[in-house]
């Protein structure tokens, strides 16, 4: 886990090895379909504000930390953990640079990012699946990732965690459709405060190997990868 390429990434270094037991992952990011479904049957959580540029099948953005794991828990699920987002991106390969690709003349059929999108978030499962079916896991929005952010240690078992308030910085991964290319690799990690809300900034839900019931979490298209 971490920098495989070229090794200078300090935030992603060092590298360590790390067990990752079979979960689920939702083939796509959350759309606003979906939140706002959601939002609805939850009066404490509020629609989130898609600026005038349409809801429906777009990733959802501009919802917090907390928001995005109430919204995986009201439905059995959760949000993933570094180890299995960073190994879904990499569809199990140590050297997988992007999620889906290796250079920039392929990463534009699998992602949307600064130099070849809008400037907002794109409607989910526009462009190719990785080798594993997941859609945007590099570009379109940055997913919350559900855990604290801790500086990596050789033991990833034992993690140095990050000095700021009590458990507040979080992370988020996979760049986004205003991120340029140097900062969509696999390994790149960004720290944001839990209660960050940013029109770039969306989540998709995991779940443990022993879930069965899922499909409920899906409108645009049902299944988890």
């Amino acid at each position: 886990m971490g920098d495989t390429i070229s090794e200078g990434n300090e935030d992603s270094l060092p590298l360590h090895e790390v067990f990752v037991p079979g979960f689920f992952l939702m083939a796509h990011e959350v759309t606003f379909e979906q939140f706002d479904r959601f939002s609805s049957q939850h009066p404490g959580i509020a629609p989130p504000d898609d600026e005038g540029l349409g809801r429906g099948s777009r990733a959802v953005v501009e919802v917090t930390w907390d928001e995005a794991l109430a919204f995986c828990q009201a439905y059995g699920l959760r949000l993933p953990t570094e180890r299995e987002w960073e190994y879904a991106a990499k569809e199990g390969q140590k050297q997988r640079l992007y999620s889906g690709a290796d250079d920039l003349e392929s990463l534009v059929d699998y992602a949307r990012f600064k130099e070849n999108s809008s400037p907002n978030s794109g409607r989910v499962m526009s462009k190719k699946p990785n080798g594993f079916g997941l859609f945007d896991m590099t570009g379109n929005v940055f997913e919350w990732i559900g855990g604290y952010y801790p500086f990596y240690k050789e033991n990833a078992d034992s993690v140095v965690w990050y000095p700021i308030g009590s458990m507040d910085m979080k992370v988020i991964r996979g760049g986004s459709y205003r991120e340029q290319v140097g900062t969509l690799s696999n390994h790149w990690r960004v720290a944001v405060l839990g209660f960050t809300r940013e029109d770039d900034i969306g989540f998709r839900c995991a779940g443990d190997r022993t879930a069965t019931q899922h499909s409920q979490v899906l409108v645009v298209e049902p299944g988890l990868r």
